[in-house]
Parts: structure tokens; C-alpha cells; sequence
């Protein structure tokens, strides 16, 4: 709670206006949805939380505990693309001064993943299966569509950067439907380098990230070297190579073993184990209703993943 304190202070400005009330700061109300979010709080329980563990708030100068609609209401704001944008900014920038991202030596990787919408519980969801099966059985009968599409449509999905060394996210994007990955390479190879202007990166991606747009984008404009092995669509078979000057020189660089090795490409599974952690640290269920609230939602497990992992560095090094 402390760390989130310190990050808001740092990120955030006091108010979010001169004339509103000015009862809690805009760092100690991020201090409390970071302690709900790590501990799998509604806002109802977070209130009841803080209630309990009044030292809590005593540590970063909370005069009372903040009600559960004012929660909400911080959420809203507080977690805007332009103050998450700032957030990470710091905390890539505390990683940098502390020398913890290790990009000299590792790659960044980059990967998505998908989120449940809603919790349920494994009978709800066993009868949900059996639901399927009679609805399947009804529209081979009946010749009606299935609502699967509708499903994925509404899938809320995040795609990370991180830095393979220490596990730390270095941008985000969020969206909505499980589509292909390509075009949200762009904003997350953008969103590192420009937290990271000086140092010389690489990305590694799997096959969902390849397009020889990508590798223009990364090699030739932001000077990223990116690693992505050239199976997206129908690859050649053999020792044909694929259509574009990089998607060439990735089959013949990734070609074997110990190439993989040597470029870093072998590192870009780390990236699954971010996205593994934040499952089980901080639950696959997201609580919002809508996809703006959702979107919330992921970029706050972000920044407090962010936060869990320079605590926990810092721990360890007392």
C-alpha cells in the first residue's frame, strides 16, 4: 500500500481539481484500489477491509476510510489511459534507475491474453457445458446460429510487454474480442520505446505478431530488434522463404536451436508467465459490467502486478 502511495504521489497530481473537496488525494485513494485489487476485494469489501486494518490507513495519512462509492468513483478516474500512461511511466522509470529491467542481456516479450468477463464457479460451468450440447443439438435441428461469436466478441483482452528478466510490464493495451494479435503490436512496441528511448531493445513475439509491417515498424522506424518466427498464414514448405525482406531473415535467424538461443528468442515464453502470475495472484474474473470497466479493470492488475514485483524486489534486497 505504502509503494502504491509513493507511485501515485510521484505520478499523480494532489487533486483532481481545486475546487472539489480535497478529503482524500488522488495517492491515497490509488494506495486503497491497489489493496482491493490484491486482495480480491469488491468495493464493499475493500471499505469493510480498511475499516478493520485502520494502521493501514494511518500509514499514508487517510482520515477516515473512503466509502465504497467513492472507490468506484476513483476508479473511473483514476484509471483513464493518461493517468495509467503516467503510472507506468514512473514505474518503468523507478525499474530503470534501480537497473532491474536487465534489457542488455534479455529481450522484452510481448504476448495477449483473455480474461473472464464475469466469476463462475466450475458447477456453473459444467452446466453451461451441458447447455451448449443442447443448444448445438437445437440448431442442427432448427438451423438457428449459435451465440459463440457473440461470446468472443465480448472477451475482454490485454496485451502485455514485459521485460523477460525481471517480469515487469513495460506497456499495456487493452480491447475487447479475441481477434488476431498484429495490430495491437504497434501500440505496445511504441508505448516501450518511448519509456525506454535510449536503451537498445528487443522483442520477441510469437507467430500471432507476424506481419512484415510489424518488422518494418520495429526495425526500420523504432530501431526494436523484433524476433518473430514467419508461420503466420500459409508458410512456405521447405527452405522456401516467406514473402518480405524480414520475414526472410526470421526463418533463416530462428532456423535452429541454438540461433533461438543466441538471439534471445527462446526468453519470449516469460512473457506467459507474467500473464500466469497475474492470473493467480490477482484472479482471471473481472468484476466490471461494462467494456470501458473492464478495460479499468485490466490496466489496474497491471500496475498493481507492477507494484507486487518492485515490493518484493526491494524485500528481498534489505
Amino acid at each position: 500500500m505504502q509503494t502504491a502511495y509513493a507511485l501515485a504521489r510521484q505520478s499523480l497530481p494532489e487533486y483532481s481539481s481545486k475546487f472539489s473537496r480535497h478529503d482524500f488525494t488522488l495517492g491515497q485513494l490509488f494506495a486503497c484500489l491497489v489493496v482491493k485489487e490484491h486482495l480480491q476485494r469488491s468495493y464493499r469489501g475493500a471499505e469493510a477491509l480498511l475499516r478493520d486494518c485502520r494502521h493501514w490507513c494511518r500509514d499514508i495519512g487517510l482520515p477516515r476510510v473512503p466509502d465504497h462509492n467513492t472507490l468506484q468513483r476513483a476508479a473511473a478516474f483514476l484509471l483513464s489511459k493518461g493517468f495509467t500512461d503516467r503510472l507506468m511511466d514512473t514505474v518503468v522509470h523507478w525499474a530503470v534507475r534501480a537497473r532491474k529491467l536487465g534489457l542488455s542481456t534479455h529481450p522484452s516479450a510481448i504476448d495477449s491474453t483473455t480474461y473472464e468477463s464475469h466469476h463462475v464457479s466450475r458447477h456453473y460451468e459444467h452446466r453451461c457445458h451441458q447447455t451448449r450440447r443442447r443448444m448445438q443439438t437445437k440448431t442442427r435441428q432448427t438451423g438457428r446460429k449459435s451465440t459463440r461469436a457473440e461470446t468472443l466478441k465480448g472477451l475482454p483482452k490485454l496485451g502485455l510487454a514485459v521485460a523477460s528478466a525481471c517480469h515487469l510490464a513495460v506497456s499495456l493495451w487493452t480491447g475487447t474480442g479475441a481477434g488476431a494479435d498484429h495490430p495491437h503490436f504497434e501500440p505496445l512496441l511504441r508505448q516501450a520505446r518511448r519509456r525506454l528511448p535510449h536503451r537498445q531493445l528487443k522483442a520477441a513475439g510469437d507467430a500471432g505478431y507476424d506481419s512484415e509491417p510489424n518488422h518494418r515498424l520495429a526495425r526500420e522506424e523504432l530501431g526494436v530488434a523484433s524476433l518473430i518466427p514467419p508461420k503466420h498464414g500459409r508458410p512456405p514448405q521447405g527452405d522456401a522463404l516467406p514473402s518480405g525482406r524480414w520475414r526472410g531473415h526470421m526463418k533463416r535467424l530462428l532456423a535452429s536451436k541454438a540461433s533461438r538461443r543466441r538471439c534471445g528468442f527462446t526468453q519470449r515464453w516469460q512473457v506467459e508467465t507474467v500473464n500466469s502470475m497475474m492470473k493467480r495472484n490477482l484472479s482471471s474474473a473481472l468484476r466490471g459490467r461494462s467494456a470501458w470497466s473492464r478495460k479499468r479493470d485490466m490496466a489496474l492488475k497491471v500496475i498493481t502486478h507492477n507494484v507486487m514485483i518492485l515490493k518484493w524486489r526491494v524485500e528481498t534486497e534489505q
